[in-house]
Protein backbone atom coordinates (compact mmCIF):
# COMPACT_ATOMS: atom_id res chain seq x y z
CA UNK A 1 0.00 0.00 0.00
CA UNK A 2 1.00 3.37 -0.97
CA UNK A 3 2.28 6.04 1.95
CA UNK A 4 -0.38 8.19 2.59
CA UNK A 5 0.53 12.10 2.31
CA UNK A 6 0.58 12.51 6.18
CA UNK A 7 3.06 9.37 6.53
CA UNK A 8 5.71 11.54 3.22
CA UNK A 9 5.84 14.51 5.25
CA UNK A 10 6.27 12.40 8.73
CA UNK A 11 9.22 10.51 6.85
CA UNK A 12 10.66 14.18 5.20
CA UNK A 13 10.15 16.01 9.31
CA UNK A 14 12.62 12.53 10.77
CA UNK A 15 14.96 12.89 7.90
CA UNK A 16 15.01 16.72 8.51
CA UNK A 17 15.32 15.88 12.36
CA UNK A 18 18.26 13.62 11.81
CA UNK A 19 20.10 15.69 10.02
CA UNK A 20 20.10 18.39 12.59
CA UNK A 21 20.58 15.89 15.67
CA UNK A 22 23.54 14.96 13.33
CA UNK A 23 24.78 18.53 13.32
CA UNK A 24 26.97 20.17 16.38
CA UNK A 25 24.36 22.18 17.54
CA UNK A 26 24.41 25.86 19.15
CA UNK A 27 23.22 25.25 23.05
CA UNK A 28 20.24 28.31 21.98
CA UNK A 29 19.19 26.20 18.97
CA UNK A 30 15.76 25.27 19.58
CA UNK A 31 14.19 24.39 16.05
CA UNK A 32 14.98 20.50 16.35
CA UNK A 33 13.17 20.32 19.90
CA UNK A 34 9.88 22.12 17.76
CA UNK A 35 10.45 19.41 15.24
CA UNK A 36 10.12 16.26 17.46
CA UNK A 37 6.68 17.89 19.09
CA UNK A 38 5.57 18.15 15.39
CA UNK A 39 6.64 14.54 15.08
CA UNK A 40 4.59 13.84 18.09
CA UNK A 41 1.65 15.11 16.85
CA UNK A 42 1.83 14.06 13.39
CA UNK A 43 2.76 10.11 14.68
CA UNK A 44 -0.74 10.38 16.96
CA UNK A 45 -2.64 11.53 13.68
CA UNK A 46 -1.43 8.43 11.59
CA UNK A 47 -1.89 6.08 14.48
CA UNK A 48 -5.59 7.10 14.11
CA UNK A 49 -5.96 7.14 10.42
CA UNK A 50 -7.68 3.96 9.10
CA UNK A 51 -4.98 3.75 5.99
CA UNK A 52 -2.19 3.23 8.98
CA UNK A 53 1.28 1.48 7.72
CA UNK A 54 2.22 -1.77 9.28
CA UNK A 55 2.60 -2.10 13.03
CA UNK A 56 6.51 -2.82 12.04
CA UNK A 57 6.69 0.40 10.19
CA UNK A 58 4.80 2.36 12.66
CA UNK A 59 6.83 1.28 15.42
CA UNK A 60 9.78 1.35 13.86
CA UNK A 61 8.73 5.41 13.61
CA UNK A 62 7.64 5.61 16.91
CA UNK A 63 11.45 4.29 18.19
CA UNK A 64 12.88 6.94 16.09
CA UNK A 65 10.70 9.72 17.43
CA UNK A 66 11.65 8.65 21.68
CA UNK A 67 14.78 8.36 20.57
CA UNK A 68 15.26 11.94 19.43
CA UNK A 69 13.03 13.01 22.32
CA UNK A 70 15.57 11.17 24.85
CA UNK A 71 18.26 12.50 22.91
CA UNK A 72 17.06 16.03 23.20
CA UNK A 73 16.17 15.14 27.38
CA UNK A 74 19.51 13.97 27.47
CA UNK A 75 21.41 17.11 26.44
CA UNK A 76 19.56 19.08 29.09
CA UNK A 77 21.47 17.51 32.10
CA UNK A 78 24.69 19.24 33.40
CA UNK A 79 27.06 16.87 34.01
CA UNK A 80 28.79 14.39 31.40
CA UNK A 81 28.64 11.54 33.02
CA UNK A 82 24.95 12.27 33.11
CA UNK A 83 24.76 12.73 29.36
CA UNK A 84 26.92 9.10 28.98
CA UNK A 85 24.33 7.14 30.99
CA UNK A 86 21.52 8.58 29.37
CA UNK A 87 22.64 8.44 26.22
CA UNK A 88 23.86 4.46 27.03
CA UNK A 89 20.23 3.64 27.61
CA UNK A 90 18.85 5.60 24.02
CA UNK A 91 17.05 2.89 21.43
CA UNK A 92 18.00 4.41 17.82
CA UNK A 93 16.56 3.01 14.90
CA UNK A 94 16.74 0.02 13.01
CA UNK A 95 16.30 1.01 9.19
CA UNK A 96 17.22 3.75 7.44
CA UNK A 97 14.43 6.36 6.92
CA UNK A 98 15.36 6.84 3.47
CA UNK A 99 16.41 4.93 0.21
CA UNK A 100 19.79 7.35 -0.01
CA UNK A 101 20.81 6.08 3.40
CA UNK A 102 23.06 2.95 3.81
CA UNK A 103 22.72 2.71 7.51
CA UNK A 104 20.07 4.86 9.86
CA UNK A 105 20.77 8.08 10.85
CA UNK A 106 19.71 7.80 14.13
CA UNK A 107 22.20 5.14 15.21
CA UNK A 108 25.05 7.27 13.31
CA UNK A 109 24.05 10.48 15.89
CA UNK A 110 23.80 7.80 18.75
CA UNK A 111 26.85 6.58 17.85
CA UNK A 112 28.66 10.55 17.56
CA UNK A 113 26.46 11.57 20.95
CA UNK A 114 27.96 8.71 22.76
CA UNK A 115 31.54 9.52 21.48
CA UNK A 116 30.90 13.52 22.44
CA UNK A 117 30.17 12.45 25.58
CA UNK A 118 32.73 10.03 26.27
CA UNK A 119 35.64 12.44 25.13
CA UNK A 120 33.65 15.41 27.29
CA UNK A 121 34.32 13.13 30.39
CA UNK A 122 37.53 12.02 29.41
CA UNK A 123 39.06 15.81 29.20
CA UNK A 124 37.03 16.45 32.60
CA UNK A 125 39.48 13.58 34.23
CA UNK A 126 42.22 14.91 32.63
CA UNK A 127 41.33 18.64 33.96
CA UNK A 128 40.69 16.78 37.51
CA UNK A 129 44.50 15.16 37.03
CA UNK A 130 46.05 18.64 36.13
CA UNK A 131 44.09 20.71 38.52
CA UNK A 132 45.66 18.04 41.23
CA UNK A 133 49.27 18.46 40.49
CA UNK A 134 47.96 22.27 40.27
CA UNK A 135 47.22 22.14 43.51
CA UNK A 136 50.13 20.40 44.74
CA UNK A 137 52.25 23.12 43.18
CA UNK A 138 49.94 25.70 44.88
CA UNK A 139 50.40 23.89 48.29
CA UNK A 140 54.08 24.29 47.74
CA UNK A 141 54.06 28.01 47.51
CA UNK A 142 51.21 28.49 50.15
CA UNK A 143 54.56 26.41 52.17
CA UNK A 144 57.01 29.21 51.02
CA UNK A 145 54.45 32.44 51.72
CA UNK A 146 54.31 30.70 55.22
CA UNK A 147 58.07 30.48 55.39
CA UNK A 148 58.38 33.92 53.79
CA UNK A 149 56.23 35.04 56.13
CA UNK A 150 58.20 33.94 59.41
CA UNK A 151 61.65 34.87 58.45
CA UNK A 152 60.25 38.94 57.38
CA UNK A 153 56.42 39.14 57.09
CA UNK A 154 54.41 39.56 53.67
CA UNK A 155 53.05 42.89 52.03
CA UNK A 156 49.90 43.46 51.30
CA UNK A 157 49.87 41.87 47.78
CA UNK A 158 51.34 38.84 48.73
CA UNK A 159 48.52 38.34 51.38
CA UNK A 160 46.12 39.20 48.43
CA UNK A 161 47.77 36.74 46.30
CA UNK A 162 47.87 34.19 49.07
CA UNK A 163 44.06 34.62 49.27
CA UNK A 164 43.98 34.26 45.32
CA UNK A 165 45.68 30.88 45.63
CA UNK A 166 43.57 29.37 48.58
CA UNK A 167 40.35 30.11 46.60
CA UNK A 168 41.82 28.75 43.59
CA UNK A 169 42.78 25.34 45.22
CA UNK A 170 39.76 25.25 46.96
CA UNK A 171 38.00 25.25 43.35
CA UNK A 172 39.87 22.48 42.28
CA UNK A 173 38.74 20.63 45.31
CA UNK A 174 35.63 20.62 45.02
CA UNK A 175 35.45 20.01 41.22
CA UNK A 176 38.00 16.81 42.35
CA UNK A 177 35.01 15.77 44.84
CA UNK A 178 32.48 16.70 42.40
CA UNK A 179 33.35 14.23 39.59
CA UNK A 180 34.14 11.62 41.85
CA UNK A 181 30.58 11.81 43.38
CA UNK A 182 29.39 11.57 39.98
CA UNK A 183 31.95 8.64 38.71
CA UNK A 184 30.78 6.60 41.99
CA UNK A 185 26.89 7.24 41.69
CA UNK A 186 27.46 6.01 37.81
CA UNK A 187 29.51 2.99 39.31
CA UNK A 188 26.49 2.26 42.08
CA UNK A 189 24.06 2.80 38.93
CA UNK A 190 25.82 0.47 36.57
CA UNK A 191 26.54 -2.25 39.66
CA UNK A 192 22.48 -2.40 40.25
CA UNK A 193 21.75 -2.62 36.49
CA UNK A 194 24.24 -5.67 36.62
CA UNK A 195 22.27 -7.04 39.44
CA UNK A 196 19.35 -7.16 38.21
CA UNK A 197 19.74 -8.26 34.73
CA UNK A 198 21.92 -11.11 36.60
CA UNK A 199 18.69 -11.60 38.96
CA UNK A 200 16.53 -11.57 35.86
CA UNK A 201 18.75 -14.06 33.97
CA UNK A 202 18.51 -16.20 37.04
CA UNK A 203 15.18 -16.99 37.43
CA UNK A 204 14.73 -17.41 33.41
CA UNK A 205 17.33 -20.05 34.17
CA UNK A 206 14.67 -21.92 37.12
CA UNK A 207 11.95 -21.39 34.78
CA UNK A 208 13.69 -23.16 32.27
CA UNK A 209 15.23 -25.73 34.20
CA UNK A 210 11.23 -26.20 35.50
CA UNK A 211 9.98 -26.73 32.39
CA UNK A 212 12.46 -28.99 31.08
CA UNK A 213 11.70 -31.39 34.09
CA UNK A 214 8.23 -31.23 33.72
CA UNK A 215 9.12 -32.11 29.55
CA UNK A 216 11.45 -35.10 30.77
CA UNK A 217 8.45 -35.90 33.14
CA UNK A 218 5.47 -36.05 30.66
CA UNK A 219 8.14 -37.58 27.82
CA UNK A 220 8.00 -41.09 30.93
CA UNK A 221 4.45 -40.90 31.41
CA UNK A 222 3.48 -40.95 27.67
CA UNK A 223 6.01 -43.33 27.41
CA UNK A 224 4.04 -45.35 30.35
CA UNK A 225 0.88 -45.31 28.65
CA UNK A 226 2.08 -45.78 25.55
CA UNK A 227 3.52 -49.62 26.43
CA UNK A 228 0.37 -50.18 28.66
CA UNK A 229 -1.97 -49.28 25.39
CA UNK A 230 0.27 -51.38 23.30
CA UNK A 231 -0.61 -54.34 25.91
CA UNK A 232 -3.48 -54.07 26.37
CA UNK A 233 -4.43 -53.93 22.67
CA UNK A 234 -1.85 -57.07 22.44
CA UNK A 235 -4.59 -58.65 24.73
CA UNK A 236 -7.58 -57.61 23.18
CA UNK A 237 -6.55 -59.30 20.02
CA UNK A 238 -5.52 -62.45 21.45
CA UNK A 239 -9.17 -62.87 22.85
CA UNK A 240 -10.74 -61.75 19.77
CA UNK A 241 -8.79 -64.74 17.95
CA UNK A 242 -9.64 -67.38 20.65
CA UNK A 243 -13.10 -66.38 20.54
CA UNK A 244 -13.40 -66.44 16.73
CA UNK A 245 -12.19 -69.90 17.04
CA UNK A 246 -14.34 -71.65 19.14
CA UNK A 247 -17.00 -69.55 17.58
CA UNK A 248 -15.94 -71.73 13.96
CA UNK A 249 -15.41 -75.12 15.81
CA UNK A 250 -18.45 -74.47 17.20
CA UNK A 251 -20.10 -73.92 13.58
CA UNK A 252 -18.36 -77.32 12.32
CA UNK A 253 -19.42 -79.50 14.82
CA UNK A 254 -23.03 -78.47 14.71
CA UNK A 255 -22.72 -78.85 11.19
CA UNK A 256 -21.54 -82.87 11.47
CA UNK A 257 -24.30 -83.21 14.06
CA UNK A 258 -26.84 -82.08 11.90
CA UNK A 259 -25.63 -84.28 8.55
CA UNK A 260 -25.29 -87.87 11.16
CA UNK A 261 -29.25 -86.35 12.67
CA UNK A 262 -30.62 -85.60 9.46
CA UNK A 263 -29.50 -88.02 6.53
CA UNK A 264 -30.30 -86.62 3.19
CA UNK A 265 -33.74 -87.58 1.91
CA UNK A 266 -33.88 -90.06 -1.07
Amino acid sequence: MAPTRLELNLMRLLSRCEALAAERRDPEEWRLEKYVAALEDMLRELKKQSSKPAPELLNEYCRKVDFLKGLLEAEKLSSSTEKALANQFLAPGRTPTTTKERTPATKTVHLQTKARCTGKMRNELLGTVCSGAAASLLLLYRLCLVVFSCLGGLTSDEKQSAVELDAVLQHHQDMQEKLAEEMLSLARSLKNNTLAAQNVIKQDNQTLSHSLRMADQNFEKLKDESDRLEQHAKKSVNWLLWIMLIVVCFIFISMILFIRIFPKLK
